[in-house]
């Protein structure tokens, strides 16, 4: 008997050059795990090196976005020996923490589009993208404190940059649910659609934000996502090495000659 291939934990599309990567295991709740994370990061690599792709929309099938990590798997991680405990889970952080880095760093807009509950690791990748999209259903809990954890997927960096440090605090301390329009108000989505069409609206989306020179929006994205961290002289500097380079490119050439040649008409 021929055993049929499994799944994939994380489906990967195309649609008018926005490219879709889906959490897939809506049985539960897209709970990520070790091969999760993997094909995750292999998307994102798929994403990152497809010069057609131009911006990104990460969600989840089913009725949730992403639950955080499997619990199962934590388990199971337990159960090895106390002197390996600290070293695999040093191992496994790593590796997570190449994913972030590279949704983080993604040379794109990239949009989260919640469909349901981003719970824990869950709502720490929405935090990573750029933009946050939630549905009327979504739902969003930092609820590391729940398993005695702290944050580790980016969410002590990213929550105080969305929401203020004091809000980011009492979310992180609290581990309570917060619900699309609370999430809205707070600043930590900043759009909410109807559950039935947060995909077309995602996509509408992406095509506004990426329609314009790829080279000067990855130059802009690399710059602002440091502005937080450098000062205004440096700032300067960045944007004038970034701007030099822009003025060698075909678009820059291209969008100069058509100005001209519409305002001679």
């Amino acid at each position: 008997m021929t055993e049929q291939p499994s799944s994939p934990r994380v489906e990967y599309s195309v649609d008018r050059g926005i490219a879709i990567i889906a959490f897939n295991r809506p049985e539960v709740r897209n709970a990520i795990d070790d091969a999760t994370r993997s094909e995750f990061i292999g998307a994102l690599e798929r994403a990152a090196n497809d010069e057609a792709v131009r911006a990104v929309i990460l969600t989840g099938n089913g009725n949730a976005f992403c639950a955080g990590g499997d619990i199962s798997g934590m388990q199971q991680r337990l159960q090895a020996p106390p002197g390996q405990i600290a070293i695999n889970g040093w191992r496994r952080q790593k590796r997570l923490h190449q994913g972030i880095a590279m949704l983080h760093g993604l040379p794109k807009p990239t949009i989260a589009a919640v469909n349901g509950a981003a719970s824990g690791l869950g709502c720490d990748l929405a935090l990573c993208c750029d933009f946050i999209m939630a549905s009327d259903a979504a739902t969003f809990a930092m609820s590391f404190i729940h398993r005695g954890l702290v944050p580790d997927g980016g969410g002590m960096y990213f929550l105080p940059r969305r929401v203020g440090l004091p809000c980011a605090k009492e979310l992180i301390f609290s581990g309570r649910t917060v619900a699309a329009e609370e999430a809205l108000a707070i600043g930590l989505a900043d759009r909410v659609s109807a559950a039935a069409t947060l995909l077309k609206d995602a996509h509408e989306w992406a095509v506004q934000l990426s329609q314009g020179s790829s080279t000067a929006l990855t130059l802009a994205k690399s710059i602002l996502d440091r502005t937080f961290e450098i000062d205004e002289e440096t700032a300067l500097a960045l944007g004038r090495e970034a701007q030099a380079i822009c003025y060698t490119t075909s678009e820059h050439h291209e969008s100069v000659a058509a100005f001209l040649k519409k305002k001679s008409r």
